[in-house]
């Protein structure tokens, strides 16, 4: 199996962003990629997730880079909101490109 310019599937495999892989984390940023920001609420009701576990992974995300938090209030209640940040929205092209690379190759084998 070939995968990026003749590369093994596999070696194509190895280069995922670990980070992105994640369910909860390639959803966020899916989600963030699609719209110019979203509310901690919005996202936890689209993701289907609890708070905590929501807030860890948008940390992570945080501290990578891929997403900017913005803490305010609106009438007295807090807010929090999350944006795509360019670096995320490069390594989600890459994510999605080494997958599109890892399904070609995969559907190259089962033509055979």
């Amino acid at each position: 199996m070939r995968g990026l310019k003749g590369e093994p599937a596999t070696d194509v495999a190895r280069e995922l962003d670990a980070l992105l892989h994640h369910r909860m984390r390639l959803g966020m940023v899916s989600a963030l990629a699609a719209a110019e920001s979203l509310g901690f609420n919005d996202l936890k009701t689209l993701l289907q997730t609890s708070d905590g576990n929501l807030s860890v992974h948008a940390r992570k995300l945080e501290e990578a880079g891929y997403v900017t938090c913005t803490k305010t209030f609106e009438n007295r209640r807090p807010r929090t909101d999350y944006r795509l940040t360019a670096r995320g929205r490069q390594a989600l092209g890459r994510y999605l490109g080494h997958m599109e690379a890892i399904i070609r190759a995969a559907k190259d084998t089962l033509g055979r």
